[in-house]
């Protein structure tokens, strides 16, 4: 399942822990994260494109993260190596991406602790099972 140095087992399964996790961090802050983002209950959409399109994102942050944590070097590939790569590239993309975004749209830091916390454990989960998985 190698190649080109990339482990692509290990990217789809990062993908797809990230994905169980998202789910789970969400259906826990529905509420809240719906009064945040100004959502009815009753408007909100659970249409298929929504999960398809979280998923091949998520599968596209993991192969990216993937060559990230590849360029360590050899040897370097570790579970905890993963969970650093992954909390770096959560701290100096994801987070100020999504404050950046959120204050543009007139968000509260309310909806920006939530998103900007489900972020985080995608990028620690899926450093870490790429660094379990290894090169």
């Amino acid at each position: 399942m190698d190649f080109a140095g990339l482990n692509y087992l290990a990217i789809l399964v990062a993908a797809i822990a990230a994905f169980m996790f998202g789910a789970v961090y969400y259906s826990t802050l529905g509420k809240p994260w719906m009064k945040a983002a100004r959502i009815k209950p009753e408007d909100a959409r659970m249409e298929p494109s929504l999960f398809i399109t979280s998923f091949v994102a998520e599968l596209i942050m993991a192969w990216v993260l993937a060559g990230v944590i590849g360029h360590l070097g050899a040897g370097q590939v570790t579970f905890w190596n993963g969970v650093v790569s992954g909390a770096f590239i959560w701290l100096g993309f994801m987070a100020t991406t999504v404050a950046v975004n959120q204050r543009y749209e007139g968000f509260g830091w309310d909806l920006t602790l939530i998103d900007a916390g489900h972020w985080l454990g995608v990028a620690l989960i899926m450093g870490g099972v790429i660094g379990l998985f290894g090169v």
